[in-house]
């Protein structure tokens, strides 16, 4: 039987489709196969997931959470369940934090984990010599104790996010006795964590090979083995699920989706976390908010969902999803080319005078993410608007845009797992952050107050402002919510992680 799941509008548009378009691919999963091969579309850079610019790239989070347990649980839906810990809190006036840790967890090698694996995890995130990107949030906590199961630490400065960080990026807790004794580069070479896979073979550049934990905590997972291959390239990446070389692949083009579909591989395509987005720098000429506005009013976002994405896809027109907690759909930049010729007019272009400017994009990272760059180009270029492509790994995103050097206009998609606003609009947008390129003063100074705001009600009415200023300005050009495509072999069953991450112990046999 076949065991795709899709939406009804796919199903429609195979409803009339004959017997030999539904010819099943290759031969289905055996029911004793050990072995999961996945074809991943990322490398992995470094097995530290706390520190660097690897850290916060949330699409080899999936990685992460193979091997390693996050502090704090996070479902599929995004809800938050214990894990590691199982329970969390502040006191009354909320001076302390306190965490319950789980017993009865051992590490990859054996030996038991602890309250002290915790409360060294957190102490050696907050010190800035450690590298952990999120270091200014971890920094907030300190002065930590262990009793038992329990730790508690001193809030050094209030931080209303600070469980959500638990759940999300560099929130994982790594084995104090075992770091400690081989070091930063033994623990490269030879990582170890509490999940439910431990690494057996990594090759840089091509593959990790992952066995599962016998003795994970939350249950061991169905397939004995997995292994990921690192394959960038989405044509690849189809021709290794029809070859059979792979049982699942994730983030291709959407037409290869429904035709892997139509043949009856099986396959979810649901909104997740993420958003493409162009980032602006303030470098010439996108001091020139004519030049922004005119460069966000200048782009259909459902035309290019339409004819690039196969109508999968939410057009944005901010940095929040309908399922952040800050979304204001009352924010609108509307699709406007006559606006922004009159824009471009105003600071003296025109498509006979454009202004010229370079946008950096990956290609084939997510789907049609090249194309789709293509396409906006087009856009600008009838309203006078000259922009040159220039194609970068996102290894290099995060190299450039940390050190504060990407193009005046820069491609990058956007994760946000715990849909608050700090880790949306808030880091992608705050000056110091090294997660952001835009260094404007008044915006710095709008958003500097929300961090620490203790009325929750006030924390995200004052993130919807930011949102609007950052519209009426145009110093950011959101541009989709994704549709998260995964096809797997018949015979497996693929549980979609609203992260974005592919998880492998939440595929099993269908």
């Amino acid at each position: 039987m076949l065991s795709h799941r899709t939406d009804r509008r796919t199903l429609l548009k195979f409803a009339g489709a004959g017997a030999a378009a539904l010819s099943l691919p290759r031969i289905a999963l055996a029911q004793d196969q050990n072995e999961l091969v996945i074809a991943y579309n990322v490398n992995l850079p470094s097995w530290d997931p706390t520190v660097g610019p690897s850290a916060v790239n949330p699409t080899i989070q999936g990685f992460y959470q193979s091997v390693f347990d996050m502090f704090i649980h996070q479902n599929p839906d995004l809800s938050f369940a214990p894990g590691l810990i199982t329970e969390w809190g502040w006191n009354e006036d909320r001076s302390k934090i306190f965490l319950v840790v789980r017993e009865g967890v051992t590490w990859h090698d054996g030996s038991p984990f602890s309250a002290e694996d915790v409360a060294w995890s957190l102490e050696r995130a907050g010190k800035a010599e450690t590298g952990n990107p999120i270091q200014f949030v971890w920094a907030k906590i300190g002065n930590f104790t262990v009793d038992g199961n329990r730790v508690e630490a001193d809030v050094i400065e209030f931080e209303p996010t600070l469980f959500k960080w638990m759940s999300f990026l560099t929130g994982y807790v790594l084995p104090k006795a075992y770091y400690e004794k081989v070091g930063a580069e033994g623990f490269e070479q030879a990582p170890i964590g509490t999940g439910p896979y431990m690494v057996e073979r990594y090759e840089r550049n091509a593959f990790v090979r992952l066995k599962a934990n016998p003795d994970y905590w939350n249950g061991k997972p169905e397939f004995e083995n997995v292994t990921i291959k690192f394959v960038t390239d989405a044509a690849s990446r189809v021709a290794e699920l029809e070859s059979g070389n792979s049982d699942v692949t994730l983030e291709i083009p959407y037409e290869e989706y429904d035709r892997l579909l139509a043949k009856g591989f099986a396959g979810t395509a649901k909104p997740i976390s993420d958003i493409a987005m162009i980032f602006l720098n303030d470098v010439e000429p996108m001091l020139d908010r004519n030049v922004r506005l005119a460069a966000n009013h200048a782009i259909d976002k459902q035309l290019l969902i339409d004819r690039l994405l196969s109508g999968y896809g939410v057009p944005l027109d901010t940095l929040e999803t309908p399922e952040y907690v800050a979304y204001d759909p009352e924010i609108k930049v509307a699709y406007d080319p006559e606006l922004a010729k009159k824009l471009l007019a105003d600071s003296g272009h025109s498509p006979e005078n454009p202004v010229r400017f370079k946008i950096q994009t990956t290609r084939g990272f997510k789907p049609k993410d090249y194309e789709m760059i293509q396409a906006i180009v087009g856009m600008w270029r009838r309203v006078g608007i000259e922009a040159e492509i220039e194609v970068y790994e996102i290894a290099q995103h995060f190299e450039l845009r940390a050190a504060d050097k990407l193009a005046p206009a820069a491609f990058y998609n956007w994760g946000n797992a715990v849909g608050d606003p700090t880790t949306s609009t808030g880091f992608a947008m705050f000056g110091p952050s090294p997660h952001s390129v835009w260094d404007g003063q008044e915006l710095i100074d709008k958003i500097i107050p929300l961090w620490g705001e203790a009325d929750e009600e006030k924390r995200i009415q004052g993130w919807k402002g930011v949102s609007r200023y950052v519209a009426e300005e145009g110093l950011v050009i959101p541009l989709i919510q994704y549709v998260q495509p995964i096809v797997s072999r018949d015979g497996l069953k693929v549980t979609a992680h609203a992260s974005g991450a592919l998880l492998p112990h939440l595929i099993s046999r269908g």
